[in-house]
């Protein structure tokens, strides 16, 4: 498993922008998601670095609240499939199962969202994944 990225929420893209380079980390990449309505924007220390993903929400009015600004943390694993089945059987429920053999979402005991990615290509759709229906707020 690799640690990726940790997800926040920004109210005015600009300003947040300013001072997370001030701070000392650059732009990696940038995604516009006109039908979302959401920018995203990636910034590292460095090149191949974890990453923070900040996300700003185009229609916003009021800044977010604490702990509301906190998105997630996202890691790649080997083989999605496999380790939700090893989270599953240890007892954790799967609030977004990797239906499309890419992307699923967990919670940790204190509400962490956690997004799990699968390295490479997404895996061809495979049951119970396909079927299984979303299991919560991810």
């Amino acid at each position: 498993m690799k640690y990726l990225h940790t997800m926040i929420r920004v109210f005015d893209l600009e300003k947040a922008l300013a001072f997370f380079t001030l701070l000392g980390l650059t732009e990696t990449h940038r995604k516009e998601v006109p039908q979302g309505r959401f920018t995203l924007v990636f910034l590292a220390t460095d090149s191949g670095e974890p990453e923070i993903e900040m996300t700003y929400n185009w229609d916003q009015e009021e800044p977010y609240s604490m702990g509301r600004n906190f998105g997630h943390l996202a890691y790649r694993v080997k083989n999605i499939y496999d380790h939700c089945l090893k989270l599953q059987n240890a007892g954790i429920t799967i609030l977004r199962p990797p239906r499309d053999g890419y992307m699923a979402f967990v919670r940790s005991p204190d509400q962490i969202s956690i997004e799990l990615l699968q390295a490479g290509e997404p895996l061809p759709p495979e049951e119970p994944w396909v079927s299984m229906p979303n299991n919560g707020e991810w």
